[in-house]
């Protein structure tokens, strides 16, 4: 008999609480809905014009998804170390039939409430900002009317516990982008932007139908023998990928459809080009958009089913998979892009499409916990840069988004702007001790760590290049000499049309341009003042360099790689070498809890075990001490845990993800954790300042001083001239997209499709046009003229005859008629006398 190891002894599983508001989350997103359809109904009616709804229902989902996330961690705080945490999974069936369920219904854990909270935070200041922002336009009832459905959507999205309910949230998205873009359709480029972002996003999603239909059928036989759930259930979907079932064509083509929906929906290469070109909607708009709702879906869904992208994408399995490939691409095309970009907004564009690679790059070298959590933290800075660039335009351009033409100076006008722009902007470039530090350093950290040696390069290079371009936009922006408008110049009618279309629909706006640039009211900057503070906090909520107790991220989000399933206890015994939990040592107490490892068993006081240093994960069963074989809930923490870790599978790999569990299944896979290092953090904070210098230098030379080497040298040398209109045309994506694929796929299959129109279809409706002519003219002829007409016509005939037969009758003379009379009686007499003889 050995003492038992303390962590051992601590991992006794116990029961785990919950709470009105994580039972009832379905509720958050269900307040949004309803609201925006009282908002179509009646918002004009209102005082407000039905903007007074959408913040309240915002507010509301806030106020719940709050009480939700508080419980969740008081769930979390109440488990055992290394216990399981089980997810609260509420589901109400609608149809089934044939073995296929459709319900609605909730899955809500640590990822679903994370997203949730940020979605709602953002949404609701957002909503607030727009208050101002969009006073006076013409379509003001509706654009609130579907901001707040475009926030209900996502959140639907994000609490869902099977993928037809994530489809309905993700396609709702795709809508409510599509009316936002293009909220300002009067404007030809608005109206291309909205229909360029809905069918380059349709491109994608025809992957998410594809994923989701191969995942199902592979997997619904297994998730229902095992789990009693549909093949659709994202719980039963993780499991059946880490339980050794799935065939790799099956997983494999599954995992790669459903990333291409990702591609699209989150603006990765080469489905990125839809993004920028969205800036033509409303700045609030585009905030949301790009920091918690419709840019992060893809990010969320890889993160949500990443069981199956851990299997089919093969990730630990190599040192490339797609997904980090895709990532890595993403992240340095974009940031070269928003090099060459005079439109703040699509400088801010590039920039998340480039950090929504840093997402995907993580995730795909299996750094999980830092991409979620780069989610959590690039919402805060990168909504505070995108409202602060509204507030420039609102209260400092006059309604132009041109830096170059119409920026600079602005610092000195606006102080609480500019103040929260540079504060979001060194989060963004991930300075120490900002929130952006603590999650994008982590991702390249891991990445390394993780083996993946070429993409922690590209995530260094990325974080130099994110530097430079944002400290351009800094200097073009707030310092320099005022230009454009600010220095009393005009807008060239061609940007104007671009930049300031939507002027004329903001009818209080234009005391903006004649007051000269001023700071923005406190419907604006409160909300940046909140986000900026934000900004620099957040990051504190998994703090990996100040040591394990500031890792509440990784406590409260990361789901445990835990194998959980039902087992009988003649099966733990057997796997254990005991035949039965009457076979343990007769002095320990009665059998309520026991926990079993590959060499020990503990019960009560008492563990028998080889070595107390390295205890192996244990298999937890409650069993009642009785006996048979009943069914008792089995927890298994994988091989080697280390009690002197002090976390689960830290030092050691687990089952999960590793090897097919020979009891239960498992929900979530391994993944490691690189050491924090000073001396990586040093060298990446020393890349990232070095990034900022040399742009400022750059910028003094070429928008101030206006004379060195730098300046025309893109017109000097003719390779550096190509290269500059190489990314001034955007790769020449759009060109490919629009001139290449759409014309030479799409032209010949509309002219295809004009001649079977022109040639069968109207062949075929022509034909039956003259058929039904030259049947009607043969009725005509000898139905209705011979047999209908006749029969009329002769029925006259007889008529005329008969009457001209009898007109002699009707004479007018007394005398006749007296002797027709007599007669009659005459003839009517001889009648009566022959009947009566």
């Amino acid at each position: 008999m050995f003492a038992a190891p303390q962590a051992a002894a601590e991992t006794a599983a116990v029961a785990l609480k919950s709470g009105w508001f994580l039972d009832n989350a379905w509720i958050i997103p269900v307040i949004p809905a309803v609201a925006f359809a009282l908002i179509i109904l009646f918002g004009k009616k209102l005082p407000m014009k039905g903007s007074e709804l959408g913040v309240l229902s915002m507010v509301a989902s806030l106020v719940l998804a709050g009480g939700a996330a508080f419980q969740w961690i008081d769930r979390v705080n109440s488990a055992s170390e290394g216990q399981y945490i089980e997810p609260v999974i509420r589901t109400w069936n609608w149809w089934q039939s044939g073995g296929i369920d459709l319900s609605i219904g909730q899955h809500m854990d640590g990822l679903s409430l994370t997203v949730l909270v940020v979605v709602a935070f953002i949404s609701t200041l957002v909503q607030v900002y727009s208050l101002e922002y969009l006073r006076g336009d013409r379509r003001y009832t509706h654009f609130f009317a579907s901001l707040t459905l475009f926030s209900a959507g996502m959140m639907n999205m994000v609490i869902a516990d099977n993928m037809i309910q994530l489809i309905l949230g993700w396609e709702i998205m795709g809508l409510c982008s599509f009316l936002l873009i293009g909220h300002w359709w009067e404007d030809k480029a608005n109206s291309r932007a909205a229909l360029k972002a809905f069918f380059t996003t349709r491109t994608g999603d025809i992957g998410l139908l594809a994923g989701t239909s191969i995942l199902f059928f592979s997997a619904n036989s297994w998730t229902r023998e095992n789990l009693g759930v549909s093949g659709f259930s994202i719980r039963g979907l993780s499991a059946w990928a880490l339980s050794g079932s799935p065939g790799s064509v099956a997983i494999t083509a599954g995992a790669f459809a459903l990333f291409a929906a990702c591609i699209g929906k989150s603006g990765q290469f080469p489905l990125h080009t839809w993004l920028p070109d969205a800036m033509a909607g409303p700045t609030p708009v585009s905030s949301l958009l790009h920091s918690s709702t419709m840019v992060v879906a893809g990010v969320f869904l890889v993160a949500r089913l990443f069981p199956v992208f851990y299997e089919g994408m093969n990730i630990y399995g190599s040192s490339m998979n797609f997904i980090t490939l895709i990532g890595g691409i993403t992240i340095i095309i974009a940031a070269l892009l928003a090099f060459v970009q005079d439109d703040i907004k699509k400088v801010l564009a590039y920039s998340t499409v480039s950090q929504l690679g840093y997402m995907m790059m993580g995730l795909g070298a299996g750094a999980w916990l830092p991409a979620v959590f780069h989610i959590f933290t690039h919402a805060f800075f990168k909504a505070c840069l995108f409202l602060a660039a509204g507030s420039v335009s609102h209260s400092g351009s006059h309604h132009s988004f041109d830096m170059k033409k119409d920026m600079g100076g602005l610092r000195k006008y606006m102080p609480v702007t500019f103040g929260t722009w540079v504060i979001s902007t060194l989060a963004l470039c991930g300075v120490f001790p900002l929130s952006g530090f603590f999650s994008k350093d982590e991702i390249i950290d891991n990445v390394g760590y993780a083996g993946y040696d070429i993409f922690m390069i590209v995530g260094l290079v990325g974080a130099f290049m994110t530097a430079a371009y944002m400290t351009r936009a800094t200097y073009l922006t707030f310092f320099g000499e005022p230009r454009g408008v600010l220095a009393g110049g005009h807008h060239e009618e061609e940007h104007h049309d671009v930049h300031d279309a939507h002027a004329s629909d903001h009818g209080g706006h234009e005391t903006h341009a004649s007051h000269g640039p001023h700071e923005s009211n406190a419907l604006i900057t409160v909300p940046l003042v909140i986000l900026a503070t934000l900004a620099v906090g957040a990051g504190l909520l998994n703090a990996v360099p100040f040591g394990e107790k500031w890792e509440n991220m990784k406590k409260w989000v990361e789901p445990r790689p835990v194998v959980v399933g039902d087992v009988d206890r003649a099966a733990i015994g057997e796997l254990r070498g005991f035949r039965t939990a009457d076979t343990l040592p007769p002095d320990t107490v009665a059998i309520t809890e026991v926990i079993a490892t590959e060499d020990t068993v503990v019960a009560g006081e008492e563990v028998v075990s080889p070595d107390t240093n390295m205890a192996p994960a244990p298999l937890m069963a409650t069993v009642a001490p009785v006996e048979g074989g009943e069914e008792a809930t089995a927890y298994a923490y994988g091989e080697g845990h280390s009690t002197e870790a002090g976390g689960y599978g830290d030092s050691h790999s687990s089952v999960c993800g590793k090897k097919t569990p020979e009891v239960g299944v498992c929900h979530a896979p391994y993944v490691k954790h690189a050491p924090f290092k000073w001396s990586k953090a040093a060298l990446s904070t020393a890349i990232v300042f070095l990034g900022i210098v040399l742009s400022w230098l750059v910028s003094v030379q070429l928008y101030t001083r206006k004379r060195g080497l730098v300046v025309g040298l893109t017109k000097r040398n003719r390779l550096l001239a190509a290269g500059h209109g190489f990314l001034v045309n955007k790769y020449y994506l759009d060109h490919l997209y629009e001139k290449v694929i759409v014309r030479g796929v799409a032209h010949p299959i509309a002219k295809g499709a004009y001649w079977v129109n022109q040639n069968i279809l109207d062949g075929v409706v022509n034909g039956a046009g003259h058929g039904t002519k030259g049947i009607a003219r043969w009725v005509y002829r000898n139905v209705d003229q011979r047999v209908v007409d006749g029969a009329v016509n002769g029925s006259g005939t007889v008529a005329r005859g008969a009457g001209g037969a009898l007109r002699p009758v009707q004479s007018g003379k007394v005398n006749q008629y007296g002797a027709l009379l007599f007669a009659a009686a005459a003839v009517a007499g001889l009648v009566l006398i022959i009947i009566n003889t």
